[in-house]
C-alpha cells in the first residue's frame, strides 16, 4: 500500500508558446507522517529514438509533509534547443512528471506533446531551422499515462519483497528434472516386466485381455457351453421326431419314449457299478 497517493494533476497554461514555462497544480494524500521530503521532477523527451536527449527541466523538493490532502504549484522552464537536434523540435514528444521519496520513485505521469507551427503556411512548408518564436506546444492533458511503483517507505512493513523467501528444504530435495527421469525409468521397466509378448496371429490388444481373464474362467465357460449346447441338441432332436407324425402318434411315442426311459435308467448304474466291480 502507499503512503502517498497522486490525486490529479492541472496543466495550467496550455496550449502556450514552446518557450513558455510548464505549470502544474498537483494534488496529492499522503496517510502517515514522513521522515523525509517529496521530490517532483518534470523530465522532457528530446528524442523518440534515444534518451540521449532527454533533460531534467526542473525538481522541487515538498516537505515536511503534513496527514492529509495536500496541493501545491509545480513550475519548470522550457527545454534547451542547443541538446534537441533540429528534426525533433517540430513534432510529438513527451514529458514525465514523476515524484520520488528518499530517492525511490513511486509514481510517473506521462503527457504527449504536441509541437507545431500556429501559422498554416509554415505547417505545409516548415523551414529547415525552426522558428521558436512561432512554435506552439499543445499538451495532452485529457489522457495521463499513469504508473505506480511499489517502494519502502519509512517501515519496514511497508517495504515490497525484493527476493523469494529461502527455501532451504526445498533446495535440498533433488531437482525436478531427476526426478522425472527415475520415475519414467522405472514405469518403464514395470512394463517390461509385467507385460506379456502377443502371440502370432493374434492381437496384442486381445492377449493382454486374455491375461487379465484367467485361465480358470475360460475353462469354465467352455465346460458350460458344451453342456447348454448337449442339452439343446437333444431337445431339438425331440422337437424334430415329434414334428414329423401326428399328434396321436406323438402321444403313443412319447409314451413309448418314457417307458423305454424308464427301463434304459436303472442299467445306467447298473453297468457303471459293473465297471467299478471289474476295476
Amino acid at each position: 500500500m502507499s503512503v502517498v497517493s497522486l490525486l490529479g494533476v492541472e496543466v495550467k497554461n496550455n496550449p502556450a508558446g514552446f518557450d513558455a514555462p510548464y505549470e502544474f497544480e498537483i494534488t496529492f494524500e499522503c496517510l502517515e507522517q514522513l521522515q523525509k521530503d517529496l521530490e517532483w521532477k518534470l523530465t522532457y523527451v528530446g528524442s523518440a529514438t534515444s534518451n540521449e536527449y532527454d533533460q531534467e527541466l526542473d525538481s522541487v523538493y515538498v516537505g515536511p509533509v503534513p496527514v492529509g490532502i495536500n496541493k501545491f504549484q509545480f513550475q519548470a522552464q522550457s527545454p534547451d534547443l542547443t541538446r534537441i537536434p533540429n528534426s525533433e523540435i517540430i513534432g510529438v514528444t513527451v514529458i514525465l512528471l514523476s515524484c520520488s521519496y528518499d530517492s525511490r520513485e513511486f509514481v510517473r505521469v506521462g503527457y504527449y506533446v504536441n509541437n507545431e507551427y500556429a501559422d498554416e503556411a509554415l505547417q505545409l512548408e516548415p523551414p529547415a531551422k525552426p522558428i521558436i518564436e512561432k512554435v506552439r506546444r499543445v499538451i495532452l492533458a485529457e489522457k495521463p499515462r499513469v504508473t505506480r511503483f511499489a517502494i519502502k517507505w519509512d517501515s519496514e512493513e511497508s517495504a515490497p519483497p525484493e527476493f523469494p523467501p529461502d527455501q532451504p528444504e526445498v533446495d535440498e530435495q533433488a531437482a525436478d528434472g531427476d526426478q522425472y527421469g527415475a520415475e519414467e525409468e522405472e514405469e518403464e521397466e514395470e512394463e517390461e516386466v509385467e507385460g506379456a509378448a502377443p502371440v502370432e496371429g493374434e492381437d496384442a490388444d486381445m492377449a493382454g485381455g486374455e491375461e487379465t481373464a484367467g485361465p480358470a474362467t475360460e475353462v469354465a465357460a467352455a465346460e458350460e457351453s458344451e453342456e447348454i449346447d448337449i442339452e439343446d441338441s437333444e431337445g431339438e432332436d425331440d422337437e424334430e421326431d415329434e414334428g414329423e407324425e401326428g399328434a396321436d402318434d406323438d402321444m403313443e411315442m412319447d409314451e413309448s419314449e418314457a417307458a423305454n426311459g424308464d427301463q434304459k435308467k436303472p442299467q445306467q448304474p447298473v453297468q457303471q457299478n459293473a465297471d467299478v466291480m471289474v476295476q
